[in-house]
């Protein structure tokens, strides 16, 4: 806080009009360099009336110019709120969409931009940054300013293979990939647009396994993208198990055993 700044004892007229404000205008969290234009209404010390209003335990600042409502809680919202083209992601978005029962103890934000780790109300906010040509397969949930972007479940599921450690367990995600809803367009779509041939032979892969019938046209598409080098179907595991020669895949997770993953009870 400023010195130079005069914490009032009560709220004034200036410090109850700003709350009145936000309140008639639904605003549950804001930008200080864009609040007035939202209100469109300009203070004579804006600066003062926020610290003020932080100080009364009616604002909290989470992060330098940014503020939210002491009573407001869309941990997602805020998360997407202060990170540019960002969107609810990997393990986040897995739970958030059903696809597994395990609760993450981190907030995953994919996100056009380099930030470093945050916490925002207790809890750990973790920002992967991609390329703006990844930053494709969002969806909006909520409504107005308690809203937010995250992954629809195609682009979850790649985003999840393709960065595995942000993405919980393994044999969670081959469990959610089984029982996801999934469309051939979007796969396909997705993968083109990641360009990695390891990764589109594993979902190839799983999907003749889980949806075959379902995604054949995906299928058919990853079928396409096969090379001549062989991947792990668990990019993180050991160089062992046995070669699928269709795939250029070497399964150090027998098949009998991702079927077994698929069952499982969490």
């Amino acid at each position: 806080m400023a010195d130079s700044v005069y914490i009032s004892k009560n709220l004034d007229e200036h410090q109850l009009q700003f709350m009145k404000l936000l309140e008639a205008n639904e605003i549950l969290y804001f930008n200080m360099d864009t609040i007035e234009g939202e209100l469109q209404v300009e203070f004579e010390n804006l600066n003062e009336i926020l610290e003020n209003l932080v100080d009364k335990e009616l604002l909290m600042r989470i992060e330098r110019g940014k503020y939210v409502l002491n009573n407001y809680s869309n941990i997602h919202a805020l998360a997407t709120f202060i990170s540019q083209n960002s969107s609810i992601a990997y393990w986040s978005a897995l739970y958030h969409h059903g696809l597994t029962e395990r609760f993450p103890n981190t907030i995953f934000v994919k996100t056009t931009q380099r930030k470093r780790e945050t916490q925002i109300l207790g809890s750990t906010i973790k920002f992967v940054s991609v390329k703006a040509t990844k930053n494709i397969g969002v969806i909006r949930e909520g409504y107005g300013d308690d809203s937010f972007l995250i992954t629809d479940p195609e682009m979850t599921l790649v985003d999840c293979f393709d960065q595995p450690r942000y993405a919980g367990d393994f044999a969670d995600l081959i469990k959610a990939f089984a029982t996801a809803k999934l469309t051939n367009n979007k796969l396909i779509e997705y993968t083109k647009v990641y360009n990695n041939i390891a990764l589109t032979k594993r979902l190839g892969y799983l999907a003749t396994l889980f949806h075959k019938e379902k995604l054949q046209s995906f299928i058919n598409y990853a079928q396409t993208q096969v090379n001549k080098r062989y991947s792990l179907i668990d990019a993180g595991g050991l160089q062992e198990g046995e070669f699928k020669n269709e795939w250029k895949l070497r399964l150090n997770i027998s098949q009998e055993n991702l079927l077994q993953m698929a069952q499982n009870e969490y």
